[in-house]
């Protein structure tokens, strides 16, 4: 009984982070344009982590383009600018986004 009490409590630990950090795209309106698994307007976040899988630069980059926008590396249709995202929140929506498979 205590070792699935405890592993109860460690799987809620682990999924804790992901469940945040998706609950924050979400907040952010970052889901209106993005899903985890298929294209909408903008790529998809398993898309993204595959791209950038590897790349050192990777995480500062694209929570730079976050919150300031861009064009061009997925297409022609821009991804505005989000100030409403601190840089803090652009950091753990990033690092959620490379965890994505």
């Amino acid at each position: 009984m205590k070792k699935a009490a405890l592993i109860v409590a460690m799987a809620a630990v682990v999924a804790g982070p992901a469940f945040a950090n998706a609950d924050l795209a979400q907040k952010k309106n970052c889901m209106a344009c993005h899903a985890v698994d298929k294209k909408l307007v903008g790529p998809a976040y398993k898309e993204v982590a595959a791209k950038y899988a590897g790349q050192k630069d990777a995480a500062a980059k694209l929570a730079d383009k976050v919150q300031k926008g861009g064009t061009g590396v997925w297409g022609q249709v821009p991804m505005p600018a989000n100030p409403q995202v601190s840089a803090d929140e652009a950091k753990a929506l990033v690092a959620w986004v490379l965890t994505q498979k």
